[in-house]
């Protein structure tokens, strides 16, 4: 506001006294708008900082490189069934039930080779 006092003070040689209210709000409103308009940007600007911010390093992308090479490595080494109850249920997201139900196999023995499969998972890539 006092923004505007002091344009209108700037400019009181120029602005008739009649429309002077008429000019404190329109000066006023022009002002808001500008610093949301700012804000917006510096919001923008922060958003795309973030994400460049975001961007990985090259000793990152190796390392995560050679964790997923393990992870492809340990999931070929194990043993076909528990492979294949491993593959459907972290893979392709199913159920044991529709495991047990695809294979012909009961629940049970699902969550055993499942069981199997993560301990052997874990002897290979080791505690995360």
């Amino acid at each position: 506001m006092q923004d505007a006092f002091i344009k209108l003070w700037d400019n009181c040689a120029t602005v008739n006294f009649d429309k002077s209210k008429s000019f404190l709000f329109t000066v006023a409103n022009n002002l808001f708008l500008n610093i949301k308009k700012h804000e917006k940007v510096v919001a923008e600007h922060q958003k795309t900082t973030i994400k460049s911010s975001n961007q990985e390093s090259p000793e990152f992308v190796m390392l995560e490189k050679e964790f997923l090479e393990k992870i492809e490595k340990a999931i070929a080494d194990l043993p076909e069934k528990q492979k294949e109850v491993f593959l459907l249920s972290r893979i392709e997201k199913k159920k044991y039930r529709e495991i047990a139900e695809i294979l012909g196999i009961s629940v049970k023995a699902v969550e055993k080779r499942m069981h199997l499969a993560l301990i052997k998972m874990k002897d290979k890539i080791g505690n995360i």
